[in-house]
């Protein structure tokens, strides 16, 4: 009884997220779409089109960060078990922010040493100091992979340990808006830290000289305001809000739960592999266009370049609005599942309309059908997230949301490949360009609808009850 008074008491005394302390946490989403805007398109773009590497190589290095995303159920496992500077998942995400600008700051140095030899050969030729320099390049952001998975995950974990059922969809839509606010806030900064540069640009090549401060001053400037922001959002979130040792079973035990274990839960319920491919699925569909978008309002609506990057912004004003009214007022009045459910169905029909629209060869209804797809996409993704952290168990919170991390970072990357291969090959079987790209949306459509095969199958009571039963046979064996 004594026990029990304690707990309650203790129940009593953690206080909920409000409003502010979400958009607090939300400068966390904030910064790492601010380093997304540096890798993605700062020093692409610079690699690429300054310094003449090849798109390979550029996008090979890239993409490595994505690969080690396996690293991150153990990252999630490790956060569980282990405390770092006295807390479960706030020493892991200040750390792991801290890696990953230190990386990206020695790959942008790494790209100068590439270019001079590049300039030095008169154009790009292998040679030992080029593949010697494009081998480290990889191990940076092997690294920076890593330390992104670091910050990420127990991040996630850390809006499971502090949200309850009733409030945790308000904190998905408002800290993932943030991650948007920050790939926008970064491209501006960008484009007018970079203008002076540009403004200088000699016959389309920017000398290496002119090019190296600004960059470098971009890359020692923004992880430094991400490092800031991150203390910021974390600051006392955990020691205040966090439910953790109240939920875990397992929280004052020094042995806690090893990977091998925490695996052995994760893999208990078949919920897990159901959840695995219903996102792998999520993910596929919304991404696979990421890669042939811009060129289909290139060669089907004849938009100028300007225009087709306009279009991203269409769909990132769509996706905004999705998140922040899905969060507050479509799932607490239709509940996570159906919610997902209304949004597959909807990104079904927005891929439709984006095919329809190559008809009218109009780059208005493209833009508005972008406009919508965003909106719909908003409505999936925070419906699915929403779904992704009632999917999680107290004592193994980290490890769960790192076998969702991985689940989405594997697809999205498979997605933007697969895209490619299904447009070369409408290609090759139709001399139609609208059908070529018609073939890349229409297979998108059909892979959100047969998510919904999975998403049927999604029981979370049933998740409870084979996780809690593996988890007591686990802590019995350690305990014997």
């Amino acid at each position: 009884m004594e026990m029990d008074s304690q707990v309650s008491v203790r129940e009593e005394i953690i206080p909920k997220v409000k409003i502010p302390t979400m958009l607090r946490l939300g400068l966390f989403n904030l910064g790492i779409g601010m380093f997304s805007v540096l890798t993605l398109a700062v020093l692409n773009r610079v690699m690429i089109a300054e310094l003449k590497i090849p798109a390979t190589i550029s996008a090979g290095v890239l993409a490595i960060s994505q690969l080690v995303s396996p690293t991150r159920v153990w990252l999630g496992q490790l956060s569980d078990s282990k405390k770092l500077f006295g807390f479960h998942r706030t020493g892991y995400v200040r750390l792991g922010v801290v890696a990953s600008g230190i990386a990206l700051f020695l790959a942008v140095q790494i790209v100068w040493l590439l270019g001079e030899n590049i300039i030095a050969n008169g154009g790009w030729q292998w040679n030992p100091v080029t593949i010697f320099l494009s081998i480290l390049l990889g191990i940076v952001f092997v690294v920076q992979g890593i330390a992104t998975g670091a910050s990420s995950t127990p991040f996630t974990a850390l809006l499971v340990d502090i949200s309850d059922e009733d409030n945790r969809s308000q904190l998905v839509a408002t800290v993932w808006s943030m991650l948007m606010v920050g790939i926008v806030i970064g491209g501006i900064t960008g484009k007018v830290l970079l203008k002076s540069v540009a403004g200088e640009d000699n016959g389309g090549v920017i000398p290496l000289e002119r090019l190296q401060p600004p960059i470098n001053g971009i890359f020692l400037v923004v992880p430094t305001v991400v490092f800031l922001l991150t203390l910021i959002a974390t600051w006392g979130v955990e020691k205040k809000y966090s439910r953790y040792r109240q939920r875990s079973t397992i929280a004052d035990r020094e042995d806690g739960i090893g990977l091998k274990e925490a695996l052995k839960i994760l893999t208990s319920s078949r919920q897990t592999g159901v959840f695995f491919f219903f996102l792998v699925m999520i993910t596929l569909s919304l991404f696979m266009q990421e890669a042939v978008l811009e060129p289909y309002g290139a060669e089907v609506f004849k938009m100028a370049i300007g225009e087709t990057t306009l279009l991203n912004s269409f769909w990132g004003t769509g996706i905004l609005i999705g998140y922040s009214t899905t969060g507050f007022l479509v799932i607490p009045r239709l509940g996570k599942t159906k919610t997902t459910r209304l949004g597959c169905i909807l990104v079904a029909v927005c891929f439709l309309l984006i095919i329809l629209a190559g008809l009218t060869q109009n780059p208005s209804l493209l833009k508005g059908a972008m406009f919508l797809f965003g909106i719909c996409a908003g409505i999936t993704t925070i419906g699915s997230i929403s779904l992704m952290l009632d999917l999680t168990l107290a004592e193994t919170a980290g490890t769960f949301v790192g076998a969702w991390g991985l689940a989405q970072s594997l697809s999205r990357g498979v997605a933007i490949v697969l895209g490619g291969w299904i447009l070369d090959l409408g290609r090759l079987l139709f001399d139609n360009p609208w059908l070529a790209y018609s073939s890349v949306f229409f297979s998108e459509a059909l892979c959100i609808l047969a998510s919904l095969l999975l998403l049927n199958q999604v029981n979370i009571k049933e998740f409870y009850e084979t996780t809690r039963k593996a988890t007591a046979m686990v802590m019995e064996g350690n305990l014997d």
